[in-house]
């Protein structure tokens, strides 16, 4: 006998102030990281230890019973990030438990890739579909340079093909490009992804958090690396896949896959920003730029009913747009929520 109980639907999807319904979560399951990344959690901000202490983390009970309340306000996409999901001890198991969510038509994760060889067949039998690859560079050297000296490019190229092995298809590859860091990598990233049916896509440096000291003449813009490209592979625009995707894609010409730009700088999208991000310890913001979150625990506790009608409240309060006023004085020096809280 099927016992399934089916999710309720809430009457009518809540909407923001800007009309902007609630769609993605993103759901960081741990803080810490196995790498420092000076644009994301510095060492010499964020010392080794730093989020190893699991006694504030949402249980994977409280993550299931989170997961099922934001479905029932219109989430159908779900993303696990960190710090490095990967090392959440038993990540298949929850995958597993997410994935069995009636109603939760995408689940997938973000990875620094260093741990994946080990992780990715486990993942995908237990129902991991999508995987994103944080890789900065080729080259050695400046791969140590990028992950703080924490990391080695092989084992994340391992990761990428034992993923390809387990059953894992065209692996979304992020690349964050700074001035006078890892320019140099553009050309050389593009020569080895195009072709494999894996889709590149460069995200310009951003002010996300306090501690990497963002510059704006340190970021690269989206339309000078799609210059510099396309003089050396013709490029044609293509359409998006969905309303509200992050990444404007473009195919090479000569059919052999395509690249995408994520501008949040030079090119905001705060219009059709239909994401939210909860934290490892449960608290919900409702902007990668948002200055503080909103502890959803008290709600967990009482309920899924009332994690609903919290959630629902707060989204229907929501105005953020900060990428679209982020040069008005209003909004220079603003705090915002570190990046490897809330994960990208």
């Amino acid at each position: 006998m099927n016992t399934t109980v089916p999710t309720p639907e809430l009457p009518i999807t809540p909407r923001d102030v800007r009309g902007r319904p609630l769609r993605d979560l993103r759901l960081s399951v741990i803080e810490a990281c196995n790498y420092r990344c000076g644009y994301c959690m510095p060492a010499d901000q964020v010392p080794d230890d730093y989020g190893l202490d699991a006694a504030s983390r949402l249980s994977f009970d409280e993550i299931e019973a989170l997961v099922r309340g934001f479905v029932r306000v219109g989430v159908r996409k779900l993303r696990l990030t960190g710090g490095e999901p990967l090392l959440r001890k038993r990540l298949p198991e929850l995958v597993r438990r997410l994935a069995a969510i009636d109603q939760l038509e995408d689940l997938a994760l973000t990875t620094n890739g260093s741990l994946l060889a080990a992780h990715a067949r486990p993942l995908h039998d237990a129902g991991l579909r999508r995987i994103t690859v944080s890789l900065d560079a080729l080259e050695p050297h400046v791969f140590d340079v990028m992950s703080g000296g924490r990391g080695r490019v092989e084992d994340v190229l391992a990761g990428i093909e034992a993923a390809v092995d387990a059953g894992f298809r065209r692996l979304k590859i992020n690349t964050v490009i700074q001035r006078g860091v890892n320019e140099d990598q553009v050309l050389p990233l593009v020569e080895h992804f195009r072709g494999s049916g894996h889709v590149l896509r460069f995200i310009e440096y951003m002010d996300v958090g306090t501690c990497n000291g963002w510059k704006r003449e340190q970021m690269v813009s989206s339309a000078e690396l799609r210059d510099r490209i396309a003089a050396r592979w013709p490029l044609r625009p293509l359409d998006a896949n969905y309303r509200g995707e992050v990444a404007t894609r473009y195919g090479f010409e000569d059919g052999n896959g395509e690249i995408g730009f994520v501008s949040s700088v030079s090119e905001p999208f705060c219009g059709d920003c239909h994401r939210a991000r909860v934290s490892a310890d449960g608290q919900l913001y409702t902007c990668l730029f948002a200055a503080a979150g909103t502890d959803l625990r008290a709600a967990l506790t009482q309920g899924e009913d009332a994690l609903v009608a919290r959630v629902s409240a707060l989204w229907t309060r929501r105005a953020d747009r900060y990428s679209e006023l982020r040069d008005l004085p209003s909004a220079r020096n603003r705090k915002h929520v570190e990046m490897f809280l809330i994960g990208g």
